[in-house]
């Protein structure tokens, strides 16, 4: 291979990469939510219903990405609403084990993000929530995953 970056057929190394890509086709991978993932989602879930969190959606984000096995994102009314939400998962996390948790956004509370490894929580204000629009971005082409809970 020559300093300019071509390969020794005389192609671009881009065209080459671009071609093996077309070859061998990139498949999700497959696998099951494990069990503790399902009742930490349940958890959450009956704690954002508690906290009166509003139009909570869970997508299975497994295959798409390796962040997470699912991503659950609900609104709080005010800020002071998103925070309190946030501590009260915090909490709820705390006492079923969890240790870890990564919590974001807490100082300003527009977007609070709960990262517990396997499931990760937006809580949004509804005007962030409708600029980001992540229920968009997280099901384009399985738009049959989005679970209004």
């Amino acid at each position: 291979m020559s300093a300019r970056g071509l390969s020794q057929e005389g192609r671009p190394l881009t065209t080459l990469v671009r071609r093996e890509a077309e070859v061998i086709p990139l498949h999700p991978v497959a696998r099951p939510i494990p069990r503790d993932v399902e009742e930490t989602v349940r958890m959450l879930l009956a704690s954002l219903d508690d906290m009166k969190a509003e139009q909570i959606v869970e997508i299975d984000i497994r295959g798409k990405s390796s962040i997470a096995d699912v991503m659950l994102i609900a609104t709080g009314r005010v800020a002071r609403h998103v925070a309190a939400i946030a501590d009260r998962l915090a909490k709820d996390l705390r006492d079923a084990g969890h240790h870890g948790v990564r919590i974001e956004g807490t100082p300003v509370c527009d977007w609070v993000l709960i990262d517990t490894g396997d499931v990760i929580v937006h809580i949004f204000r509804p005007e962030v929530r409708l600029f980001y629009n992540l229920e968009k971005m997280w099901s384009s082409g399985r738009p049959n995953e989005i679970r209004p809970s």
